[in-house]
This record gives structure tokens, sequence and C-alpha cells, in this order.
């Protein structure tokens, strides 16, 4: 295989009705020279970009470029379709023949259901010092135990601070459980449907993605922005968004009734 072998990168599919210059500036993985383009077939267009054969795909940056093309035909309105990261086919011939023709029923279903629909997703984290303090207050053990470790070497009271550890770590799992339903009951309303994810460190309290319709954004903005006030000092929010709806793909292309309300979609981004 010669060594500027070119094959085509695929991020994922769009309506037709997108223009060649909705794709113009955007970023490319494996090849920053390299234009974003539109291959379009029967009413839908794979968004493609060139990438060399031989060069390995996975690097940081390529994972932000894959989700900053996405997010930004997300925030343009029309409905979006992301693939998975390092998704690559032969050539635009079999964009076209393969991949869009023999899909195009699935696409249809999911890009149907998704317009005016995009994901917002919220991360929340404890303000570590807050939190503790909540412990303390509520544990007459914690405390309890902190007095007896006060002054002591570090190399002693040894089970004492396994013990107190313990007990910090099962009440903010209790007080996880507790705050993740808030902001469920706080944000589910405004959406459509919800995925949450497990809190990936002890700070952590939760990533929940959203699936919330156009004319529901601004209602659910002001819902997280009440949340955050209420618990400002205590709970860092960020909301991310409007993002390309990683989190729903798979059940906008499912056939059947309903739309988009399971909370597994193979098509986000990996890392």
């Amino acid at each position: 295989m010669a060594e500027d072998a070119r094959a085509c990168y695929v991020y994922g599919v769009v309506t037709d009705d997108r223009t060649d210059e909705a794709v113009k500036d955007l970023p490319a993985v494996g090849d920053p020279e390299a234009p974003v383009t539109l291959v379009r077939h029967r009413g839908q267009a794979a968004v493609v970009s060139e990438v060399p054969v031989g060069k390995p795909l996975g690097t940081p940056e390529d994972l932000r470029t894959h989700a900053k093309v996405l997010d930004s035909l997300a925030e343009q309105g029309p409905p979006v379709l992301p693939f998975r990261f390092g998704t690559v086919v032969r050539d635009t011939a079999a964009v076209t023949d393969e991949l869009l023709a023999e899909g195009h029923d699935d696409f249809a279903r999911g890009l149907d259901r998704l317009r005016g629909r995009s994901q917002l997703t919220v991360r929340a984290r404890y303000e570590q010092d807050a939190v503790l303090r909540e412990v303390v207050t509520e544990q007459p053990e914690a405390r309890r135990l902190r007095e007896e470790l006060r002054g002591l070497p570090e190399e002693e009271g040894y089970e004492q601070r396994i013990q107190l550890g313990r007990l910090v770590l099962d009440t903010i799992d209790a007080k996880r459980s507790v705050d993740a339903l808030e902001l469920d009951r706080r944000l589910g309303p405004y959406a459509l449907a919800s995925v949450s994810q497990e809190a990936a460190s002890a700070e952590g309290l939760a990533n929940a993605s959203f699936l919330v319709e156009d004319a529901q954004r601004q209602a659910f903005e002001e819902a997280a922005e009440e949340l955050a006030e209420h618990w400002h000092g205590r709970v860092r929010l960020r909301l991310i968004g409007p993002l390309a709806p990683y989190d729903f793909v798979a059940d906008a292309i499912i056939e059947g009734p309903e739309g988009p309300e399971g909370p597994e979609g193979p098509e986000g981004p990996e890392g």
C-alpha cells in the first residue's frame, strides 16, 4: 500500500439540507489540513474527511476534534447522528454505496426522531471541604474519630483512619443518591429522556445527559441555574451543550413506535 494512501473518516450523518458551507471551516481528525465535506445520498449526507491510512488515530486531539465537529453541527440546529470515534471506510464510494445505502432507513428514522432535539449534559461535583463539613456535622462517630486522631503522628491511629475514611465514603455515597434524585427531579421534567453515569471520583455527584427539545431548552437552562444557586458553595454544577445526541442515538434508530428513551447509545465518542 502506498505511503500516501488515504481513507475516509466518518463523523456522522445529517440531513441533506446542510450546505457545504456548514462544514467548510471545521477541523479534521488525523490531518488538520484535510477539509471536512459532505457525501450526499437520497436525502442524507455523511460528514467526512480524508485520513492517512498508515497513521494511527486516537490521540486526545483526535478525540476532541471528533467531538468538536459533531457538536458544531448540533449547535447549528438540524439533527445529527454521531458515529463512534474511529469510524473509517475505504473511500467516498463506500460511504455512498455501503454506509448510506445500507443504513438509509435507520438513519432516516433517527434523524426524524432527533429533529429539534439536542443533548445537554450536566456535570456535578461536590465542593470537598463543604461536603466533609456536612459529614462531620451529621455523624457523631466521625467527630469522635477526628478528635481521637487530632495531633497523632501519621504512623499512629491506623485503624481509626481506616474507620473514618469508610464512614466518610459511605456518608457521601448516601448523599450522592439523594442529590442525584434531586437533580433529576428538577431537570427531568424539561427533558424527553435522560442518562446518568456513575461518579468517577469521590467528589463526583453526577454526570447526567438529557435529551431536550429546542422549545424547552431555555426552561431547562433556567432550572439548571436555579439548582446551581440552590447548591452554591456545596456543589459545582456545569452545563454543557447543546451537544450531538451521543447518548440517545441507539434508541432513536430502533424501529418501533416510541422515540428515544433508553439509557444507552453506542455512538458516543470514546475516551
